[in-house]
């Protein structure tokens, strides 16, 4: 297992390539697809996400929407420069990083040089520098953090939420990126499989989401008031948006330009469009109908499962993924939501959450053993029982992990400034209340 271990890639994928010579170069091909991916990451939060959610809440709550999604991109950029890159990516033990790159100190150096993650044997090694990656992760923190406002919508106070992600980004987010991606991370000795974030990203903010919209309660006039979305086209440009920038989110996490990175956006394309037609006939079949809704939550359903396996799969298990997950996202959007009864705004625990594990688990059943071979594993991760079991373990201990830190950091939020706004400011609309603005 530890050898395992040791030939694992970052994000699960740079598998095992031993650590750079002193006069290794920088391939300038690598880097510029690494600068393009994290350009276009950041794009799906702002403009992509921030549009995505604001076109599925009512009008008087847009503006608030938006901002929170902006807001959170400039917080987690500095807390990430701060200390957040240090307690994900720094050395530190099993668990959590060091305070090695606290305000992205230690980069003098080998600014210049390509960056190798870890010591030793366990060390990988990339062709781009540290800043690149940094700036890399840094998106992929940006975007965890804003996810978890899809449940709390309509009924956060903007401190309350901008408090909450402090926390949890330094304390949740960090932590569970140190534990699957780094190799001294427990999660990453196991041999868990995760190309791009199922797990650190997806299960991560699903679960917070969950937690947060139970511990919130629902919204005024749940079930009773017309909560339709207020503008779909809104919706419409950033669930495209979002699909676009998925390729830099996981055909990026190869941290480079080769074959990997290829056969990583082809299956993310086949499995977004499998989960489209997967929930529009699903959503027909039920209500009669499909909707616009459907179509664009049916391609972030697929999105959010194929990213643990993009790395990993080929396209025949891709469109399989991609099927699955449409019905599953279908399925916790609606049915789930229902039984359990919690208000979860936007879905992103039914389509986020549930996906994430749907894609988690999909990948140790459906993984290629040559797309993970390395000269260490010169076999590769294929498919088998005892992965299977391996991704079962890290996606419990992630939605465990999550669920009680988040838990514990929303009551300590609520006792300094409180969660929610009063019932009055809630009808009247967070754009007015909280921002003083409003759509005319």
């Amino acid at each position: 297992m530890l050898a395992r271990a040791a030939a694992m890639a970052l994000p699960a994928m740079l598998a095992a390539a031993p650590a750079f010579a002193e006069d290794a170069k920088i391939d300038t091909g690598d880097t510029a697809w690494m600068l393009t991916s994290t350009a276009i990451v950041l794009m799906m939060t702002v403009p992509g996400l921030a549009l995505f959610y604001a076109g599925m809440v009512r009008k008087k709550n847009v503006l608030a929407t938006m901002m929170q999604s902006f807001a959170i991109t400039a917080l987690v950029a500095v807390l990430w420069m701060v200390a957040g890159y240090s307690l994900a990516f720094g050395e530190g033990n099993a668990y959590i990083g060091d305070v090695s790159r606290l305000l992205m100190g230690g980069m003098a150096e080998n600014w210049d040089k390509p960056f190798t993650l870890g010591s030793g044997d366990a060390a990988v090694a990339t062709t781009i520098p540290e800043s690149v990656f940094a700036m890399f992760q840094m998106t992929f923190a940006i975007i965890t953090a804003a996810l978890i406002t899809g449940a709390v919508a309509d009924r956060m106070k903007f401190s309350a939420l901008m408090i909450f992600v402090a926390l949890w980004t330094l304390l949740v987010y960090s932590p569970v990126a140190h534990w699957v991606w780094h190799p001294n991370g427990w999660i990453f000795a196991l041999g868990a499989l995760d190309f791009a974030g199922g797990t650190v990203v997806h299960i991560n903010a699903g679960v917070a989401g969950l937690v947060a919209a139970i511990v919130l309660g629902k919204r005024v006039g749940y079930g009773t008031d017309n909560m339709s979305p207020y503008n779909l086209t809104f919706a419409v440009i950033g669930a495209s948006l979002l699909w676009v920038g998925w390729f830099g989110f996981n055909a990026g996490s190869a941290v480079g330009a080769g074959a990997r990175a290829g056969m990583a956006m082809l299956v993310t394309q086949i499995a977004a469009a499998g989960a489209v037609l997967a929930w529009l006939i699903a959503e027909w079949a039920t209500k009669g109908k499909p909707s616009v809704l459907g179509a664009i939550s049916g391609a972030v359903a697929g999105l959010v499962a194929i990213t643990p396996a993009a790395g990993f799969v080929l396209p025949g298990s891709a469109l399989v993924i991609g099927i699955v997950a449409g019905l599953a996202g279908f399925w916790g959007a609606t049915a789930l939501k229902h039984w359990c009864g919690y208000d979860d705004s936007l879905d992103a625990f039914g389509v986020h959450g549930i996906c994430g594990i749907t894609g988690a688990l999909l990948t140790g059943l459906f993984a290629y053993g040559p797309l993970s071979a390395s000269a260490s594993t010169p076999e590769g991760y294929g498919a088998s029982l005892s992965q299977f079991l391996i991704q079962i373990y890290a996606v419990a201990a992630v939605f465990v992990f999550t669920a009680v830190a988040t838990y514990i950091l929303l009551k300590i939020v609520d006792a300094i400034v409180g969660l929610r706004v009063s019932e009055e400011e809630e009808r009247e609309g967070l754009d007015v209340t909280l921002h003083g603005e409003r759509i005319g």
